[in-house]
Parts: C-alpha cells; structure tokens; sequence
C-alpha cells in the first residue's frame, strides 16, 4: 500500500482553452475540478493502476467539504484532518494552440499546533494501518509499504514536518519518498530520506550554481539515498548514493499535452516500484520516467494514459 501525506491540498481547477489572448474574455467548456495537491495525484494515480493506498490530508471550509466529496466518488481511500481555515484552490489554463499551460497556486492556509498534531496522529494511524473509522486491522496488506511526503508547505508550517515523516516512515519500517521544494528538500535529505523527486528548477533554486549533477551529488552528500529529476523534454535523470555518474532516460521525442501531473505520476511509480521491494534504480526510473510521460497525455493530474506500457518501451536510457 502507498500511504500518502498532502499537508496543503487544494481543490485543482483546469480549463481547456483553444488559444488564449491576453486582455480579452474566452468562452471556456466547463473545467475539470477534482480534489488536488501532490500527495492526492500520488494516490489517485497509485489507485488508478490498482494499487491500494490511503491519501491523508487536510479540508476545511466549503472547498474542504468539496474535496472530501470527489475523494469519495473517487473512490480513494482517505483520512481528512479537519482545519479551520479554507482549503486553497488551484487554477491551471491548458491552451491547446500554444501547447503551454499556466499553473495559479493559490497559497495555503495557516494550521495550528493542534492541527499539525492532528495530521502527525493521522499519520501514524496510517502506518500503524489503524483505520480511518479508529479500529485496528490485522490484515498486512492493508499497512503501508512506503510513505510519500508531496508538495508545499503551508505557511508557518514546521520546519521538521518532511523530516519527521522520514523518521516516522523509518521507525515503521518503510522507505520514505518526498517531493517538494525549497529548505524542505533540504532537510528531507539531512533526515535520511530514501527517494527525493524535484525538478531541475526546484533542484536549482534549492541547492543553487548552475551544475544540476554536482546539486544531485550535495543532496546525496546530505544523507538522501536517490534523487530524481525532471528535465523537461530531456526526460528525467537517476542518482544513487554509492553509485558513480547517474542514468537518463528520454523519449526519442517530446509529447504534447498537459505536464501538470507529469512529476506526480513519476512520484506515484517511484512509490510502487519501492513498495515493491524494487530497489534497481534503472527499473525505478523506468516506470517513473514512463509514468510521468503518460501523466502528459491526459486531461487532468492524477490519472495516466493506457500507453504508459508502450511508452516504457521507447524510453532510451543512458548511463553518464
């Protein structure tokens, strides 16, 4: 099972747009709304190709209770923190003439200590395979084979909330994957974290200079044991701490599409190959590579295309 943890979800908005012109109106279909943020998209993708998992976040306001509705027609398994403050929203313009899309993050709302704590309790739930209901199970599968840490920060967040999932996740027996970005990939990495995913712009602004391989290698130095990134249309590139140089693996040419969910989906199967017991890290990056690939070819994040297999099998992997 991937237990997932998502401290700042939001409700995701995405408009299909034939060409946008700047100051002018746009008549739009209606958009696709469905409950977000990173850790969501991990869980939704994992359950989409039929891996359990148990997404737990946040929800407060009339865009909390919202959220908490699409989970459930979903279908995703979940434990919601209740919080005061609203649940942000996100807004993405997929312009089909351009190619391009354009991301509006609103940003999040502050917790409380209390809520924080509630959110560490739920966690711990989850990897002790407590119920959402608050009674036990005795079925193994239903305790979790890794735990993932996805997206930003709310603000005034704890400065040890990504590390502290890594030594829950560890205390519990299971690999800890994070994404996210700034001081947070940071400290992840200091706490031992078994998989970060940035990409080369979160890598970048985290570690600073202009060397993505020598900002892999600091991460590494730090006490991360593998690190992914996504380099756009040059594909994503895989370190491993004790392992000289790192792989590449590239479609022969770019797709067309939306690249909202594109990292999330990496995440989701870097997530499964771990809870896998898969530890090759050629095999991690090609089902995360393929899988990030497919994101890009459907409308909306969380959810992948069928041709993720064929996809896979096109990849070019290289070693540097």
């Amino acid at each position: 099972m991937v237990l997932t943890v998502t401290p700042n979800p939001a409700v995701d908005v995405t408009y299909t747009v034939a060409g946008i012109e700047q100051g002018s109106s746009h008549r739009v279909p209606t958009p696709l709304c469905r409950a977000g943020g990173k850790g969501l998209n991990v869980s939704r993708v994992a359950r989409q190709q039929g891996v359990a998992t148990l997404a737990v976040a946040t929800a407060g306001g009339a865009s909390g209770a919202q959220l908490r509705r699409d989970l459930e027609a979903s279908g995703i398994p979940h434990r919601l923190v209740p919080v005061a403050a609203e649940t942000r929203r996100t807004l993405a313009l997929v312009d089909t003439v351009s190619g391009l899309t354009s991301i509006f993050n609103e940003a999040g709302p502050a917790l409380s200590g209390a809520e924080w704590a509630a959110l560490a309790a739920a966690v711990v739930d989850g990897l002790e395979g407590v119920r959402p209901d608050g009674s036990p199970t005795h079925d193994a599968g239903a305790r979790p084979g890794v735990l993932v840490g996805s997206g930003s920060l709310p603000e005034g967040a704890p400065a040890d909330f990504y590390p502290g999932l890594v030594a829950l996740a560890h205390n519990a027996g299971v690999p800890a994957v994070i994404d996210t970005s700034g001081a947070g990939i940071l400290s992840a990495a200091r706490a031992g974290a078994d998989l970060l995913k940035p990409n080369h712009h979160e890598l970048m602004d985290a570690m600073g200079g202009t060397d993505l391989i020598a900002a892999a290698g600091k991460l590494m130095g730090l006490g991360a044991r593998r690190v992914l990134v996504s380099v756009g249309e040059e594909g994503m590139l895989a370190f491993e701490a004790g392992r000289p140089g790192h792989l590449q693996a590239r479609l022969p040419a770019p797709l067309a599409g939306n690249p909202t969910g594109a990292g999330d989906a990496a995440v989701a199967a870097a997530a499964v190959a771990l809870a896998g017991g898969t530890t090759d890290l050629r095999e991690i990056l090609r089902l995360a590579a393929s899988w990030g690939a497919a994101a890009v070819l459907m409308p909306g994040a969380g959810e992948i295309s069928p041709r993720h297999a064929e996809l896979a099998a096109q990849l070019i992997i290289t070693d540097h």
